[in-house]
């Protein structure tokens, strides 16, 4: 049985850091990308940040360029979002979700491309 489950949310202030962590079982990472989501109330679900099955490749929104850091932990079979500099229009539930299995790189913000998905972690940036 494939399971993500994310962690790590919480209420931070503008400005603040966040690291969310994916855990995943059931599956490898080696053959799913791991995409992070969220949505936030009244609008649609958006793609934040993914990386690829095998070389570990990074995609990013332009919006959290350069603030947040996708990584992986092939061992542990957890995807991180470490969240820098978190403005208030970063509020919103969290998900990830694996698309796969893959025999290339995959990166894409499409969601109806994965098949498994977390229930999602709540991210409030508020002063």
């Amino acid at each position: 049985q494939v399971q993500l489950v994310e962690s790590g949310g919480g209420l931070v202030q503008p400005g603040g850091s966040l690291r969310l962590s994916c855990a995943v079982s059931g599956i490898t990472l080696d053959y799913y990308t791991i995409g992070w989501f969220r949505q936030a109330p009244g609008k649609e679900r958006e793609g934040v940040s993914c990386i690829s099955s095998a070389e570990g490749l990074k995609y990013y929104v332009d919006s959290v360029k350069g603030r947040f850091t996708i990584s992986r932990d092939t061992a542990k079979n957890t995807v991180y979002l470490q969240m820098n500099g978190l403005k208030v229009e970063d509020t919103g539930i969290y998900y990830c979700a694996a698309d796969g299995p893959l025999i290339a790189d995959v990166t894409t913000f499409d969601p109806s491309r994965y098949d498994y998905w977390g229930q999602g972690t709540q991210v409030t940036v508020s002063s």
